[in-house]
C-alpha cells in the first residue's frame, strides 16, 4: 500500500508534514538545498528581529537599550552593526535567493512585540517572494503595572497590524503562558492569523558567575518537551479556524506521528537537525511511513486529528482527569 504523506499548512500544499523551524540552519542556501534533498517539505527562515530593523533606522546609541527587557536574545546587549548576521536588506535578499534555489515553500519570520514602523517589513518579506510569514511574538510581561488583558490586546493589535499589510498567509508563533490559551488562540485566529505555531520556546537568561553578567542561554529541545504542545494541539484541533503546527520536542517518527494524531497539520524540527544531522529527516519520514502502513492508514489526512480531544474516546485524558491517573499510577522509586 502506498501512503500519501501530503498535507496542507497555511493553504500551502506540502509533500509531507515535516517543516524545518526558524533557526540559523535555514539562513544558508546550501543548507536549504540539502534540507530539501533530505525530504523537508518547507522551511522557515531565521527571524528578522524588531530590534534589528529599529537599529537600522536610529542611531546606535539610541537603539542600544531598546527592547532589552522584552527579548531573551537581546538581554542587555546589542552587537555592533557589522556583527549582525542579517540586516533587513540582507534578510530580504536571502529570501529572494532561497526562492530561486529551492522549490519547497519558504516562510519568512518576523520577531517583535510592538506595533510600529517595523511591521511594514511584513510586506517587504512578502514582496521578496516568501510563500507565507511566521510572526514570532516574544513578549516577556515584566511590567507588573500591565494587566494580562492589556498584554493580550498587544498581541492582537500586532497580529492585526501585520495581517493588514499581507496577502500571503500569516502564522503566529506564541508561548503557552496565557491564563486561557485556548481562548487566546481563538482570538488570535479571529484577529487574522491563518495558522498557529504551538509553542514558542522562551529562552531564559542565565547569570555568569565569573563576569557577573546576565547572559542569554540557548538549550536545544528534548523529546520531553513534546507533551505540552501536544496537549494543546489536541484541544485546539477542530475548534480554532487556523492551521496548526507543533514545534518543540519532535525528535523522531513517533513524536511526529503523535503531533499529527493530536491534530497538527505539520511538525516543525530544528534541535534534532543539530544533534543528528540532515539525514534525520529521511529517517523520520521513513519511520512514519512504516508505522502508517502497519496501522493501515492511507494518508496523513486520514491520520490527522484522529486522537484530538474532539475525536478521542476519552476527552478528559487531555484535561485534569489524566493528571490524577498519571500520579496515582506512577510506581517509580523515589530519588
Amino acid at each position: 500500500m502506498s501512503v500519501d504523506l501530503r498535507t496542507k499548512y497555511l493553504g500551502l500544499e506540502l509533500k509531507n508534514p515535516l517543516v524545518v523551524a526558524a533557526c540559523p540552519l535555514t539562513q544558508s542556501i546550501d543548507n536549504l538545498k540539502q534540507l530539501e534533498d533530505a525530504g523537508a517539505a518547507a522551511a522557515v527562515m531565521p527571524s528578522l528581529f524588531e530590534e534589528q530593523i529599529t537599529h537600522e533606522e536610529v542611531a546606535h546609541s539610541q537603539a542600544q537599550d531598546f527592547g532589552t527587557e522584552s527579548f531573551a536574545e537581546a538581554l542587555s546587549y546589542f552587537p555592533e552593526p557589522a556583527e549582525y548576521r542579517a540586516t533587513p536588506d540582507i534578510y530580504l535578499d536571502a529570501i529572494a535567493e532561497a526562492k530561486k534555489a529551492v522549490s519547497m515553500p519558504i516562510i519568512g519570520s518576523l520577531n517583535g512585540v510592538s506595533r510600529g514602523g517595523w511591521v511594514e517589513y511584513a510586506k517587504r518579506i512578502q514582496d521578496a517572494g516568501a510563500d507565507a510569514l511566521e510572526l514570532n511574538i516574544y513578549l516577556i510581561a515584566a511590567d507588573m503595572s500591565v494587566s494580562g488583558a492589556e498584554i493580550e490586546e498587544k498581541y492582537l493589535e500586532l497580529v492585526r497590524a501585520v495581517k493588514e499589510s499581507l496577502s500571503i498567509p500569516l502564522a503566529v508563533k506564541v508561548g503557552p503562558y496565557f491564563s486561557s490559551p485556548g481562548h487566546m488562540a481563538k482570538r488570535i485566529a479571529e484577529a487574522g492569523a491563518d495558522g498557529l505555531v504551538i509553542f514558542n520556546r522562551f529562552l531564559q537568561p542565565d547569570i555568569d558567575l565569573d563576569d557577573l553578567e546576565i547572559s542569554p542561554k540557548l538549550v536545544l529541545s528534548s523529546s520531553n518537551e513534546l507533551l505540552l504542545p501536544l496537549r494543546w494541539i489536541a484541544i485546539l484541533h477542530g475548534r480554532v479556524d487556523a492551521s496548526l503546527a507543533l514545534t518543540s520536542g519532535i525528535h523522531g517518527a513517533k513524536s511526529l506521528l503523535k503531533a499529527l494524531l493530536a491534530g497538527a497539520d505539520v511538525g516543525m524540527i530544528a534541535s534534532v537537525l543539530y544533534q543528528k544531522g540532515f539525514d534525520k529527516i529521511g529517517t523520520i519520514l521513513a519511520g512514519m511511513t512504516e508505522w502508517m502502513e502497519e496501522k493501515e492508514y492511507e494518508s496523513v489526512e486520514q491520520l490527522k486529528g484522529s486522537m484530538s480531544q474532539e475525536n478521542c474516546p476519552d476527552p478528559a485524558a487531555f484535561e485534569r482527569g489524566n493528571y490524577m491517573k498519571a500520579l496515582t499510577s506512577f510506581t517509580g522509586e523515589a530519588i
